[in-house]
């Protein structure tokens, strides 16, 4: 094995102090209308990203922020924000390369194994603003999260939530709203609740206080279950701020989409959701009519 292969890189950047102003009151979004519970898909048989899927996030995914805060590249091409560390170790038989990002998430440091979440990466993403300001969207797309029949299923939730977690805390400087892309996801690639309580757990109190609104779109029965069992982890405030978003024009009335990277798979589910409701219209006219027609026929003097 050469001395090259062996050899350990080790960068270290300082983060630049941000200090935004952000003016957005907490009350300007709308929320969504309910909908019948009875058009939620199976979504087990729709297609979803696997692994191999790449999709092309060329501004907004990046994870960037619209000024001049240092960006790197890491040794696997994908740029992050100045303030990590990232390390390439190989093991002793030079079989198994990984890189290692050390962060700081509550004053302890963490290492996340880079290699094991990569494919995993675009369930984050930057979706621009809102309103006056820097008013960050952050967008949540749950139909790339790893399929839980993966052997190593844990150790890449467990990097894949360090990896959330300080991402986070990078992307925000105040204001911010998360849209969670329920949609078009397998149970077998939801979240459990251990992981989303541990993330609700380790979110700064500041972070959690800037939030000004979570829009789950798409949600089904499960993702309603969920919430419900969360309830006595979450508190009442941030419960609050939760909104149920049922489709993608309506979650268009409430942001602009041009910025938010939407896989094809939200989209196609979005249009046999609104396929089904005019079906299931069409067919509630159709039975009135002929109820009607009975009537009129039978007992009309």
């Amino acid at each position: 094995m050469s001395a090259h292969s062996t050899e350990r890189h080790k960068r270290k950047l300082q983060a630049p102090d941000f200090s935004l102003s952000l003016d957005q009151s907490e009350g300007s979004l709308p929320s969504d209308a309910e909908t019948p519970d009875d058009l939620d898909f199976d979504v087990d048989d729709l297609d979803t990203p696997d692994e191999a899927e790449s999709i092309d996030y060329a501004h907004s995914a990046e994870l960037e922020w619209e000024n001049d805060t240092p960006i790197t590249e890491n040794h696997l091409g994908a740029k992050h924000p100045a303030g990590s560390k990232d390390e390439r170790e190989v093991d002793n038989e030079g079989m198994d390369e990984r890189l290692w990002r050390s962060v700081i998430i509550g004053e302890q440091e963490f290492r996340i194994d880079m290699v094991a979440i990569e494919p995993y990466r675009k369930v984050l993403s930057h979706g621009g603003y809102y309103g006056e300001g820097l008013n960050a969207v952050i967008v949540f797309a749950a139909c790339f999260l790893p399929d839980s029949r993966q052997p190593n299923y844990g150790h890449i939730m467990e990097n894949l939530f360090l990896y959330v977690i300080s991402t986070l805390e990078l992307l925000v400087a105040e204001n911010y709203l998360i849209v969670y892309l329920n949609g078009a996801t397998p149970h077998r690639r939801m979240p459990g609740i251990g992981w989303l309580k541990r993330c609700y757990q380790m979110i700064d109190r500041k972070l959690r206080k800037n939030l000004k609104v979570v829009l789950i779109v798409h949600p089904t029965w499960f993702i309603r279950t969920i919430l419900a069992l969360s309830r006595p982890f979450i508190s009442s405030k941030f419960y609050s701020k939760i909104r149920l978003v049922h489709s993608l024009p309506s979650l268009a009335a409430i942001l602009p989409l041009e910025q938010i990277q939407i896989p094809d798979c939200i989209w196609q589910l979005d249009e046999e959701l609104k396929e089904a409701a005019e079906s299931r219209i069409q067919q509630e006219e159709a039975e009135e009519m002929n109820v009607r027609e009975v009537q009129n026929t039978h007992f009309t003097p």
